[in-house]
């Protein structure tokens, strides 16, 4: 098993294009954290705005936009061998499909969990520093469990990509159904009242409360759970993606 490990994370190490895919997500995630914590400072609020004032918006705001990229990188670590090609000759070296998908989904976790911890610390660190003394630091209250939750946030998304990819064998055709429902779900649908009794539990929106870019019950953008249970809805769509990976790749030729 260290073994096929060791060769997925060459695969993904050797392909530039695909590591490159993993760099706009740092820049999207600490850059807009920034300028949303300069655009954010209390005095620059209206009135109501400074009344609920909660430092750690502008922090995971942007991840909102920096999934996207970790969704891409998680397509093309697996779509790309069906692309090539490649994937016939993979199975040909481990024949033995749990082991091999086990691997794949392995080591395309390992450099998502790494980005997914510089982007959460560094938006932490960046909005707080821009925020100047309306900032919080690492140990004031919700803080750290904000940060372990864009983590887990972003390092889900990514697994439930590889999922969706393994299950339709190809980047392409992956990349036109998670993109378009990715945008209108963060940045389109899940704001329409009407329809966010059912949108609200969509992959990209059960995270919002965790990072603080919700409440529940609120009227704004509001949801029906709390921070953890949000989670714990993403961690159930990620296994379902990955699952259905395994049974499409364990029943189907290459």
């Amino acid at each position: 098993m260290r073994a096929v490990v060791a060769a997925e994370l060459a695969k993904i190490r050797t392909v530039r294009s695909t590591l490159a895919t993993l760099a706009p997500a740092l820049f999207v995630a600490i850059g807009l954290a920034w300028l949303l914590g300069f655009a954010w400072r209390p005095a620059k609020l209206p009135g109501d705005m400074r009344e609920h004032f909660d430092p750690l918006f502008p922090a995971f705001y942007g991840l909102t936009l920096a999934q996207l990229p970790m969704v891409v990188f998680g397509v093309l670590a697996v779509g790309s061998e069906y692309g090539s090609g490649m994937i016939r000759a993979s199975l040909l070296a481990v024949p033995r499909r749990g082991r091999f998908y086990a691997a794949k989904v392995l080591a395309t976790a390992v450099p998502l969990a790494v980005v997914a911890v510089v982007c959460a610390l560094g938006d932490l660190l960046a909005s707080q520093a821009a925020l100047g003394d309306a900032g919080v630091t690492l140990a004031s209250p919700g803080a750290a469990g904000a940060v372990a939750g864009a983590t887990l946030h972003l390092l889900l998304i990514g697994l439930f990509a590889v999922g969706i990819a393994t299950m339709l064998r190809g980047s392409v055709r992956t990349l036109a159904v998670l993109l378009p429902l990715f945008f209108l779900g963060s940045q389109g649908l899940g704001n329409v009242p009407g329809i966010r009794v059912v949108t609200q539990y969509l992959p990209d929106q059960v995270g919002w409360v965790v990072m603080h870019l919700t409440q529940p019950g609120s009227a704004d953008f509001g949801r029906d759970y709390g921070p953890w249970t949000g989670i714990g809805i993403l961690a159930g769509w990620a296994a379902a993606a990955v699952l259905g990976g395994y049974l499409v790749l364990r029943r189907r030729d290459a």
